[in-house]
């Protein structure tokens, strides 16, 4: 079980990596809002499997506030770049 349990935690890193290329780099800032998304998720999917392995709730907790901060991050943004294209300041492809 405990390689298991380290090839998913490789494989998690492996992707919370890529993703932050992806927020470094991203060509658009919607490019980089899914990146850090992706960061969201794969950041709760980390702490749940420590929460699993500690049987602590601690970490439980930890993960939903990361999860609702997620959320609520690609929110507002939404709201942002709504605003803005009704305002008519972002009309090209970059947002």
């Amino acid at each position: 079980m405990s390689a298991l349990i380290s090839g998913i935690l490789f494989v998690l890193l492996l992707s919370l990596a890529a993703s932050l290329w992806r927020v470094m780099r991203g060509p658009t800032r919607v490019d980089r809002m899914l990146a850090a998304q992706l960061m969201g998720t794969t950041g709760v999917a980390i702490l749940g499997l420590l929460a699993y392995l500690d049987t602590s709730m601690a970490w439980r907790d930890v993960a939903l506030v990361v999860a609702l901060l997620a959320a609520i991050s690609g929110v507002a943004f939404v709201r942002v770049l709504s605003a803005r294209r009704v305002r008519g300041e972002s009309k090209d492809s970059s947002c």
